[in-house]
């Protein structure tokens, strides 16, 4: 389970923007709201959501994401490919791979492969957004190791482990390699760069 400031780095939203559309319904936790905690499948719904705003408003994509139960789309949003083709937003059945359009006409939409989806992109303010499987070069998301929760590449050791060890300044990166022999060297510094993005997330919304 994800907290909301790994959730922002990840997802490419920021905290207020996770906080307004809990409050509005957008994207709820499917698990968890007290604490805040996100799921895999919920920070995928987010890049969805992050990727479907490089080129349409934020009322459209409400708009979509809304209609799905409407059109018998009961899975979670994450679980489904979305496209657009600039103007609407499009969404492809599970089974028969048909395409629904949840805004307007049907046209010819361009659907969001998973790959499109993880890739880096650059949101409409200008943000950029990480490579969700490869937030740094050494770390990894993979939803099979630790729930998705950023590692070490290769290992179980989480970015947080290794960066609450450099935190007071007391270890070098030759040391946490010492206690972690599976941790490399350079590792250490992707790391702490992106536990100081996950702690700017959280001060930006305070």
């Amino acid at each position: 389970m994800f907290p909301v400031d790994v959730a922002s780095v990840l997802s490419g939203a920021s905290v207020r923007q996770l906080d307004h559309w809990r409050r509005t319904e957008l994207l709820v936790p499917e698990y968890s709201t007290h604490p805040v905690r996100y799921s895999f499948r919920d920070l995928v719904a987010l890049r969805i959501v992050m990727k479907l705003r490089t080129d349409l408003s934020l009322q459209k994509v409400r708009k979509a994401f809304g209609n799905l139960p409407a059109y018998n789309f009961t899975h979670h949003p994450g679980e489904y490919r979305f496209g657009t083709d600039g103007d609407t937003i499009a969404v492809m059945d599970l089974d028969d791979r048909q395409w629904t359009d949840l805004v307007r006409q049907p046209g010819q939409p361009h659907l969001f492969t998973l790959a499109e989806v993880f890739a880096p992109f650059t949101t409409q303010s200008g943000r950029k957004v990480v490579d969700f499987m490869r937030p740094r070069k050494r770390l990894q998301v993979d939803s099979e190791r630790m729930g998705g929760w950023p590692t070490i590449e290769g290992t179980r050791v989480g970015f947080d482990t290794v960066a609450n060890l450099m935190e007071d300044g007391s270890l070098t990166a030759d040391d946490v390699h010492y206690y972690y022999p599976s941790v490399a060297v350079e590792a250490v510094a992707d790391a702490v760069s992106f536990a100081e993005d996950v702690v700017l997330a959280r001060s930006a919304a305070a």
